[in-house]
């Protein structure tokens, strides 16, 4: 072992020569450092392995329903979030539900520190339930047994918390997103509004040149080698093939950044290396039949956004049966779930925007300009920003009338009108959208589902003939009893730490070399010449992976537009008859033109119902309708009146704004001019009507221009009120 002595003799050469000792030892002591992280993060992983329920939640928390206890067992748990010191909860608000995506990795991303969703909606006073797993699955579970399994959580905490003004927010991360959008859709009455971020749900679209992830399954010939995975699994699906598949779209960190950040910066950047690492290697696993559900269905199939699944007891899963808001949060930066592909299933469903309304959906999005797939979830700028904002505006978002938003998040300024309504450090305005602002995000083309068709065609020919030709015999050398006692049973993900931790007895060297160089430490000069090489190096390889994995993806794009796009390969899988769509697009069926138009007469034959709640409450809309959107200080200031003065529910305003919504958007005119008959005769009751009106218009400062107009008109009609009729309606002498 080096003397420190021997160390200190470098002082006495000239510069150059000094800079290159001091850089040799500099580099010397951070490669024994980032050895040493190395074996720690080894013995970090099988400790963390051993564990029954392995998670990376930073908060406290009780089990509240066990799924392996349940008729059809399921390796699902919900928990209690524990507030933390400081933090207090108000009974009153509603629960948040966080679900995690069961995509390779295990459970806690969701609460993985401070700044998180957890965090964030504890700040916010809302209750916090966590929905995990263990990293097993339970023999026979399907995907339908663990959303029904979430359907009895949800019904849990909707009996824990009767008392609570809206039923639960539920955050469905990642994969995990498709999941509860399934069970919303199934059982619409258990939810709240939905949060989404960064979920897939329309799996063939992408922009050329952008998102090859999604050309896997078509150059591989589609679902047969997830069933030949699981059945050399032996039933099992290993969670590390699919982060695996997430580690590819970016070699260039997976085989060098990660590594040489950790290197350059081992000082600083070694606990925050381990912390991240807890989570990224704690592999799970999947009965095979979830996992090729999952790529027959979606990956590949992509049939949810066009309501094609069916439940084993015949119930369509149909996302247009949904009731809560959903909120879509994606980036653009995400080369996982990219916008297209978390967007996309809007416009399959709908093909105008009335047909969104008549179903009675509220759609909000938010789109990040640059944040990458795992930042969405555990990024604290993305917490204190975004998600602090869905958290503390939560309660607008689900009252908002149904149709198309985009979340619009500005900064708040000192100058901001009344900064009192305004929560957090952004201002989040809610503005409407149509579905032709969505195409023009999304991109849809007919040529491309008619490739992606093909590519499904082809999928179930090649697995139909592996199961007929291939798999007997696979699952017979699978458990036969050589491959199944074999001595040697390491994974290969699990190698690297095998290695590199204290079962190898060479790090234990290492172990004691790294304490004596933290004793040592002499740390390179921040202007040292060879730093700055040492960038370049760095750049020059990142650079380098960065053009294989660039020539990689365009071949892969190539291949399988050639390939797919064959009018030949077409034909063969039946996708040629020019009057036959690739695929359903249930927008367009008789039927559901059908329905909208039985839908927008019902509403219509509701126009001149109500009181003076509801004329006031009609007087808002139409004046909002004008502006850029709904802004959370007029939502805000609505809710102190309502706390001061009234006795509405949040669940009835919300009802009641929808109604006086769709009485504007049907027929204005007749909406407005039945105003005065929903009015009480007493001045009195209608000049406080006017005043909360102009409040509420006037909260996120002065009205002008159409807004002025609008509300100028509606003090007209209120002076003007004639005498309500008799039993015209709840809310008659009131404007509560």
């Amino acid at each position: 072992m080096t003397d420190p002595k021997s160390l200190s003799a470098f002082q006495a050469l000239p510069a150059p020569a000094q800079q290159i000792a001091d850089y040799w030892v500099d580099s010397w002591q951070r490669t024994i450092l980032f050895w040493d992280t190395l074996r720690r993060r080894g013995n970090q992983y099988f400790e963390h392995k051993a564990k029954a329920v392995p998670h990376v939640l930073t908060f406290d928390h009780e089990l509240v329903l066990d799924g392996r206890t349940f008729a059809r067992p399921v390796n699902y748990g919900l928990v209690r979030i524990k507030p933390p010191e400081g933090v207090a909860i108000d009974p009153k608000k509603r629960p948040f539900v966080v679900v995690d995506p069961r995509a390779g990795h295990g459970p806690g991303i969701g609460g993985f520190k401070a700044d998180s969703e957890l965090g964030v909606a504890l700040r916010a006073g809302h209750p916090c339930y966590f929905v995990g797993f263990t990293p097993d699955p339970m023999p026979g579970q399907t995907i339908e047994d663990i959303m029904r399994a979430e359907a009895v959580f949800l019904e849990k905490v909707n009996e824990l918390h009767r008392d609570a003004e809206g039923k639960p927010c539920v955050i469905g991360n990642c994969q995990a997103g498709w999941a509860v959008m399934m069970l919303a859709a199934t059982r619409p009455e258990l939810f709240g509004p939905l949060i989404i971020p960064g979920s897939p749900l329309s799996y063939w679209a992408g922009v050329e040149g952008e998102n090859p992830m999604r050309y896997t399954g078509g150059l591989y010939g589609g679902s047969w080698l997830t069933a030949l995975t699981g059945d050399l699994g032996r039933g099992k699906f290993d969670g590390a093939n699919l982060v695996g598949n997430f580690e590819n779209l970016n070699p260039a960190n997976t085989y060098w950044a990660k590594n040489y950040d950790l290197w350059a910066q081992v000082d600083t950047e070694s606990e925050r290396f381990l912390e991240f690492e807890t989570w990224w290697g704690g592999h799970v696993n999947l009965n095979a039949e979830e996992m090729q559900w999952i790529v027959d269905q979606l990956f590949i199939g992509n049939r949810l956004a066009t309501a094609e699944i069916v439940t084993s007891d015949g119930v369509r899963i149909d996302l247009r049966n949904i009731r809560s808001p959903i909120l879509c949060f994606c980036s653009k930066g995400d080369n996982i779930t990219p916008p297209q592909q978390a967007l996309g299933w809007i416009v399959d469903l709908y093909e105008e925007d009335q047909d969104l309304r008549a179903c009675g959906q509220t759609i909000v999005y938010a789109i990040h300009e640059n944040i990458g797939h795992l930042g969405i979830f555990v990024s604290g700028g993305v917490a204190r920003k975004e998600h602090q904002e869905f958290a503390s505006n939560i309660d607008l978002i689900d009252v908002l009338p149904p149709g198309l938003y985009e979340a619009v998040m500005t900064a708040k300024t000192a100058d901001a009108a009344n900064p009192d309504l305004i929560v957090g450090d952004w201002i989040v305005r809610f503005e409407p959208r149509t579905l032709a602002d969505l195409r023009a995000v999304v991109r849809p083309s007919q040529e491309n589902e008619l490739r992606f068709a093909t590519a499904r065609r082809v999928s179930e020919i090649n697995l139909g003939l592996y199961r007929t030709l291939f798999q007997p015999f696979v699952r017979a050398f699978a458990n036969s009893q050589i491959t199944v006692e074999s001595p040697y049973q390491i994974k290969p993900a699990e190698l690297p730490h095998a290695l590199f931790s204290d079962r190898n007895p060479l790090m234990r060297q290492i172990a004691e070399l790294a304490e004596w160089v933290r004793g040592t430490r002499q740390t390179v000069a921040p202007d040292n010449p060879l730093l700055q090489w040492q960038a370049m190096i760095s750049d020059a390889m990142i650079a380098a992976l960065d053009g294989w994995r660039d020539l990689r993806d365009r071949s892969m794009e190539q291949i399988f537009l050639a390939m797919y796009s064959a009018p030949l390969l077409q034909a063969l899988a039946g996708l040629r008859a020019a009057d036959e769509p690739p695929r359903r697009h249930p927008g367009v069926e008789p039927e559901r033109l059908a329905f909208v138009q039985q839908r927008i007469a019902e509403l219509k034959a509701r126009l001149a119902e109500g009181g003076a709640r509801e004329a006031m409450i009609r007087g808002l809309v139409y004046i909002g309708m004008a502006g850029p959107g709904v802004d959370e200080r007029a939502f805000n200031e609505l809710r102190q009146m309502r706390a001061e003065h009234g006795s509405l529910t949040l669940e009835e305003f919300k009802r009641v704004l929808r109604e006086q919504f769709f009485a504007l958007l049907l027929d204005r005119d007749g909406a407005l001019a039945a105003i005065p008959q929903m009015l009480p005769a007493d001045p009195a009751i209608r000049a406080e009507a006017v005043a909360k009106i102009r409040s509420v218009a006037s909260a996120a400062g002065e009205v002008t221009g159409e807004r002025a107009e609008r509300l100028a008109e509606i003090e007209k009609l209120f002076q003007a009120a004639e005498p309500a009729k008799s039993g015209s309606g709840k809310g008659k002498g009131k404007c509560d």
